[in-house]
């Protein structure tokens, strides 16, 4: 698996990796002998790399123009997917495109062609009518979670882009479920199949369930929080009004938590998941966008506070725990007049709620917000530098450190951020004064 354009051991070396799985190596192996692959495996197996090297192999340096195109279903997504695909170090340019920010920031992004482009849908389509990614050359398109892209509805943008891409040789579809049917438009030729959905997770995670005495399940979801501790919880709901008025609630009975839905803007959204990812807070409600694409490590409870909607949603949303050698537990909340879905056939257990609800210890991080970024030419070493010399913080103070284009957020213990915040408030960081407080 050597070419001439990288080599593996720096790249796993670059990820913290050891080894590569058996299903990227059969995805790398896959791809290097067929022209279109479509790769099932299960959440969290490790789908990004196992794409990204073969269009690696497939890019020539020597080449100006784009000459590979990724295709996702949401903006978290195609983040996650640019931050892998700088890791590995390369020296080769990634630029992704989503709604919720300045389509200017992108279009300066595209004036120099990147090698790889990642975007959603939508964006990207936009962009291509617009003359400002040039196609020509894209020669490789890899959809990731497809299946995602056409049940959210975006055939139309997906066929658009499709049929602009005049010199498409390869195609490399992904997804952790089985798609009963492709639409003709993505054009696939004798597509090579790998299933790598193994049901494993199913294994290593617990399905229990809570009745709820009355239809409203609000209550009955407090105690259940309450008798979780303070563990790592993701709770499902339907939409986004219930994700708020839910979020709203255990706010009220001094839970504290976060939450998330596509009707955010950008810098709220990546505040919440940095949040719940950086232990600010142990909860976060949030509709099914968050059942896709967010590497958030070490989540042990799925609630389904609604129940999914179709199977295939079941799935993604208990993906986000028992993820590769880690064990988790699915629960729903059952209102009187509801039922297991037919689909769950495995026995349930059912949890006995305690009668006594004591409030979960709180965290002890909190986050702040900076606002300057990588456009500003600050990293993470700056500011743990800052923090470290002029917040008087020690390292082990300092938490999860994010830095998006034009912010930043950063764990710290709480005990320590009144005091630090009134060291640094007239100090700066790479000689300029930028706004810092703690994370709204």
């Amino acid at each position: 698996m050597q070419n001439k354009n990288y080599s593996l051991d720096n790249i796993l070396a670059n990820l913290n990796i050891d080894a590569l799985n058996a299903m990227q190596i059969a995805s790398v192996e896959a791809n290097e002998s067929n022209g279109d692959v479509i790769l099932l495996s299960d959440t969290g197996s490790g789908k990004t790399l196992a794409f990204l090297l073969p269009v690696l192999q497939l890019l020539d340096a020597a080449n100006k123009e784009t000459q590979a195109l990724i295709v996702v279903p949401s903006r978290e997504l195609a983040q996650q997917i640019e931050q892998v695909f700088r890791q590995m170090g390369t020296g080769l340019k990634i630029s992704s495109c989503y709604g919720g920010h300045k389509r200017e920031i992108e279009e300066n992004n595209l004036i120099q062609p990147p090698a790889v482009i990642v975007g959603t849908p939508g964006r990207l389509s936009d962009h291509i009518r617009r003359g400002n990614i040039t196609v020509g050359a894209i020669k490789t398109l890899v959809l990731d979670e497809f299946d995602k892209s056409l049940e959210l509805g975006f055939h139309e943008e997906v066929e658009f882009i499709i049929k602009s891409l005049p010199a498409l040789t390869k195609r490399i579809l992904t997804s952790a479920t089985d798609a009963p049917e492709l639409p003709d438009y993505i054009g696939l030729t004798a597509p090579l199949k790998l299933n790598y959905i193994s049901g494993t997770e199913e294994n290593q995670l617990a399905i229990k369930i809570v009745a709820s005495p009355d239809k409203d399940k609000l209550e009955t979801l407090f105690r259940l929080v309450c008798y979780l501790g303070n563990r790592s919880t993701i709770i499902f709901c339907n939409h986004r009004e219930s994700v708020e008025r839910t979020s709203e609630d255990l706010t009220k009975k001094s839970i504290l938590n976060e939450f998330y839905h596509g009707g955010m803007e950008q810098q709220e959204r990546d505040s919440a998941l940095c949040k719940f990812r950086n232990g600010t807070v142990n909860v976060l409600v949030t509709t099914d966008l968050a059942a896709r694409g967010l590497d958030i490590p070490n989540i042990r409870y799925i609630v389904h506070y609604h129940l999914p909607l179709t199977e295939d949603s079941f799935t993604h949303r208990n993906g986000r725990t028992a993820r590769m050698d880690a064990s988790g537990t699915a629960i729903l909340i059952l209102s009187p007049e509801e039922h297991l879905p037919p689909y769950i056939t495995e026995e349930v257990q059912e949890i006995e709620l305690p009668e006594e609800s004591i409030i979960p210890e709180k965290p002890k991080w909190t986050t702040l917000f900076i606002a300057a970024g990588k456009k500003d030419k600050v990293n993470k070493v700056d500011i743990v530098g800052f923090l470290s010399h002029k917040g008087e913080l020690k390292k082990e103070d300092i938490g999860l450190i994010d830095v998006k284009d034009f912010f930043s957020f950063v764990a710290i213990r709480k005990v320590k951020a009144t005091h630090t915040l009134q060291l640094i408030k007239t100090e700066k960081i790479k000689g300029k004064k930028v706004k810092i407080d703690v994370a709204k």
